[in-house]
């Protein structure tokens, strides 16, 4: 049986009884517990193929998933960059909203609410008009109007806030209003499960790479390669876990503030939109899935930022600021890498939405 439980006061439901965006009891996010058996199918569906590592398959698919890994060499290291922009909705997020508003589809919802700086916006407004349900994004005002566009051509209705804070304070007055799905794409342990589906991809095509350098906005993608990573140990595919290097920018470092008690001061870290997250639900989940790792946090600035999207672009890795991050921690630490290392750097979202 697939149920919600609680890590922090052993709260615990069946998953189709009801919706739980956070504990009902202690308030905390939730976990999904469910059995999984490590098969990999012979299948070009994600779905199908990661069927053994999945809670349950979405109905509908638009190709979501399995996207390239491309290695470059740099010095005697191995980086592999997965183009996560290439997904339907131009960014990782289309991995767990496909899982997530096919559950909300399942609960019998008849619209979806969800507060986002841009891509999970996009992604939710297209899996809810695949499964006939109303979406509302709300955003901050000063989101690139290439997503507003792309959400309304998607049939979602796009609310303006003022700033992040404002969106994520704004989406409350719909949470609770009857057959509304709160997606809650920082708390929602779904897409941690569907984001895990990378590195499944990567073992396969590469194997399991030394290091994993990973943008952190709420922690849903970090949480979810170490999610990933871990059940191909726990099958026995492989004795190991990349260590992992988290990225944030020094306008919003909670993540670094909670590991190391203290904040760094640095340039404004502005471009990097898609990880200005002040409070991530999950952080202590983020701490220790980096200490277990023998991880670390690195902050960039938007002069650095500026100057690994312009590389990525002349590499023809068409990739919004956000998704630089990564190889601007790359270019910071590359020294401090041991020889022969493979990195994996995740390129999270689209540029092309953001021109």
């Amino acid at each position: 049986m697939t149920r919600w439980k609680c890590n922090y006061c052993n709260f615990e439901a069946d998953v189709f009884s009801h919706y739980y965006w956070k504990c009902p009891m202690c308030g905390k996010p939730l976990s999904l517990v469910y059995t999984t058996t490590g098969e990999i199918a012979e299948s070009r569906n994600m779905w199908e193929r990661y069927r053994g590592f999945m809670p349950f398959k979405p109905e509908k698919y638009r190709g979501e998933g399995l996207t390239p890994l491309i290695v470059e060499s740099a010095g005697s290291h191995k980086l592999l960059f997965k183009l996560e922009y290439l997904n339907p909705g131009g960014s990782f997020k289309d991995r767990g909203t496909a899982l997530a508003v096919y559950y909300g589809f399942k609960m019998m919802f008849k619209r979806s609410v969800v507060d986002t700086s841009g891509n999970t916006g996009i992604s939710v407004a297209l899996y809810s008009k695949l499964y006939g349900l109303n979406s509302i994004i709300i955003m901050p005002r000063e989101a690139p109007e290439g997503k507003k566009k792309a959400i309304r051509q998607l049939g979602g209705i796009v609310v303006e806030s003022e700033g992040r804070v404002g969106a994520s304070k704004a989406v409350y007055s719909y949470v609770n209003e009857l057959d509304t799905y709160y997606v809650a794409h920082l708390w929602n342990p779904l897409y941690i499960i569907g984001h895990a589906s990378i590195s499944y991809e990567v073992y396969e095509e590469y194997s399991v790479p030394d290091y994993i350098i990973v943008p952190v906005g709420s922690g849903g993608l970090l949480l979810g390669l170490v999610y990933g990573f871990e059940k191909l140990r726990e099958h026995g595919f492989t004795g190991k876990v990349p260590r992992v290097i988290a990225v944030q920018g020094y306008s919003v470092q909670p993540l670094y503030t909670a590991i190391y008690g203290r904040t760094l001061e640095g340039e404004s870290s502005t471009l990097a939109d898609g990880i200005m997250v002040s409070n991530p639900p999950r952080i202590s989940e983020i701490v220790s899935a980096i200490k277990s790792t023998n991880g670390d946090v690195v902050l960039v600035g938007n002069s650095e930022i500026e100057r690994a999207h312009k590389t990525l672009w002349e590499w023809g890795f068409t990739v919004e600021p956000t998704s630089a991050v990564v190889y601007a921690a790359y270019e910071k630490l590359s020294w401090k890498i041991p020889e022969k290392s493979s990195i994996l750097l995740v390129l999270t979202g689209s540029g092309l939405k953001t021109l």
